[in-house]
């Protein structure tokens, strides 16, 4: 999917998103796992805003999103922020050709925008590809009850004065799946109208036991599964899912 006018009203709509838990999650394992390498691929970055906060700890940062709206924002904000990253536009699931890393990320629930178990498995392939010996592939990916309980059928809206948006979530095709319907009206400076655009965002998840057992077949050992940014193991009721692999 391309995000289209969309990524540029996204850091709106993730304004509350805890970037820097990612980052401490990050910082966390890495020093945990002992990955002193500086080399990393942050794998559907959207507009940087991980990617940035690890160039600002001196990382090599590998930015690669499959919208180039959101690339071009990202380039943006690295200027802006006086930071060096290398961006790529590619789909996840075809990762080819960008060399090895020591760390991959696919964090902010980026994994659960792809739509089949196939998607899934190839995606694992192709990052195991692109990681040194021993290297670390850390994810996140919403919950079955995040999906069931919380997303399912409910409806979210914000008014501001220059970005509003009605968010309507509802059960998606296959199991485990919802569809977000998001509707934006944003402010023309120049002409004081507010125009409407209109996304569909389609996310998916799958049980732990598959995760565990994709990875496995991709070449991984999993160093640890948590939930919402602890080190606790999920529960009935955790809304994110945490997974920590190596590179056997």
């Amino acid at each position: 999917m391309s995000y289209g006018d969309f990524a540029y009203v996204y850091d709106f709509l993730m304004q509350d998103v805890p970037y820097d838990r990612w980052l401490e999650f990050f910082q966390r394992k890495a020093d945990a796992y002992k990955s002193s390498g500086e080399k990393v691929m942050d794998l559907a970055c959207g507009t940087g805003e991980l990617s940035i906060r690890l160039a600002k700890l001196g990382y090599q940062v590998t930015g690669v999103d499959l919208s180039e709206d959101m690339l071009m924002v990202s380039s943006e904000k690295a200027n802006k922020e006086n930071v060096q990253l290398s961006l790529f536009q590619q789909n996840m699931s075809q990762l080819e050709g960008l060399g090895l890393y020591d760390v991959i990320t696919v964090f902010c629930d980026s994994l659960n925008y792809l739509s089949s178990p196939q998607e899934v498995q190839e995606t694992f392939k192709r990052i195991h590809d692109h990681l040194q010996e021993n290297g670390l592939f850390l994810f996140d990916v919403h919950s079955i009850y995040k999906m069931e309980h919380i997303f399912s059928n409910q409806t979210f809206t914000e008014i501001e004065d220059e970005v509003s948006y009605i968010w309507n979530c509802f059960e998606g095709e296959h199991q485990y799946s919802v569809e977000h319907e998001l509707t934006f009206f944003v402010l023309d400076e120049k002409t004081s109208q507010y125009s409407r655009f209109d996304e569909l965002h389609k996310q998916r998840t799958f049980t732990e036991n598959d995760y565990l057992l994709w990875l496995n077949e991709a070449g991984f050992d999993v160093l640890e599964v948590s939930a919402d940014f602890s080190n606790e193991k999920p529960k009935e009721e955790s809304e994110r899912i945490f997974f920590v692999c190596k590179k056997k």
